[in-house]
């Protein structure tokens, strides 16, 4: 049975997308992602010397901090930085500026709404994908050493065992189930001719960053979504490395 879309996009179909970096003037790096009517804006400040305590000296920390568009930080907030900040070590080189601190500061603008669940009753399922993204294209726009870049994609699961892409807040009061993915860019963008293979000989193009789950799934339908995230993220690919083409300077696209 498949869910009919609000806006009446098909099933494995993005909203919108659109990426601006370069746009604060005191950050080191910054960007702006949005998705239809979600958008996050990440400030990038550092590399800077020195580490918090329990943080290994010998490599490079990178630390985030969640601001949501109203009101103070909370449990969620917080289950978002530690998510974000794993997300991010896994694809920065850490060992080129061993004892310094990067800060990643995500800043929510607009928010699609909230989900019908109560412990995620404040956002949409798809600010923390944005956020991810945006953190990508800020840390390149710093540029702060990176492995490879990344691309962040959200599906839903109904009751009846379909899957969409990128839900909207309508759509995510339809779902029993949510997993938030991200991958590693398209191994054609991030990776010279005859580099296909990462360390343990998986390819690239097969690998998976983060993987986080909300509600139940069975094992099928986690594999079913990890298939379909999977080739969205090609077209999320070929719009990040467009968006990161360098840009000429531009004073009146910046803020303070």
């Amino acid at each position: 049975m498949e869910v009919d879309r609000i806006d009446e996009r098909t099933p494995n179909q993005l909203r919108p997308l659109s990426c601006s970096r370069n746009i604060l003037n005191r950050a080191h790096g910054s960007a702006s992602w949005s998705q239809g009517d979600t958008k996050v804006l990440a400030a990038v400040y550092g590399p800077k010397a020195g580490t918090r305590k329990n943080e290994n000296p010998e490599k490079a920390c990178i630390e985030v901090i969640w601001k949501p568009k109203t009101g103070q930080s909370g449990k969620l907030e917080k289950e978002y930085e530690m998510i974000l900040k794993r997300t991010l070590q896994s694809i920065c080189i850490l060992t080129i500026n061993p004892n310094t601190m990067t800060s990643v500061i995500i800043q929510v603008v607009d928010d699609d709404g909230a989900v019908s669940t109560a412990y995620f009753c404040h956002f949409t399922n798809t600010l923390l994908p944005c956020a991810i993204n945006a953190a990508c294209a800020a840390l390149v726009d710093a540029g702060i050493p990176l492995k490879h870049l990344a691309v962040a994609i959200c599906c839903g699961l109904a009751e009846s065992g379909y899957v969409i892409l990128d839900p909207t807040k309508l759509e995510e009061q339809k779902m029993k189930a949510f997993i938030y993915l991200v991958f590693p860019n398209s191994v054609l963008s991030v990776l010279p001719n005859g580099s296909l293979q990462k360390k343990g000989g998986e390819p690239l193009e097969h690998g998976i960053i983060t993987s986080f789950t909300q509600g139940s799934m069975s094992v099928e339908d986690y594999l079913h979504c990890l298939e379909r995230g999977r080739a969205a993220t090609s077209k999320m690919s070929d719009f990040l490395r467009r968006s990161l083409q360098p840009q000429l300077p531009s004073d009146s696209s910046k803020a303070g």
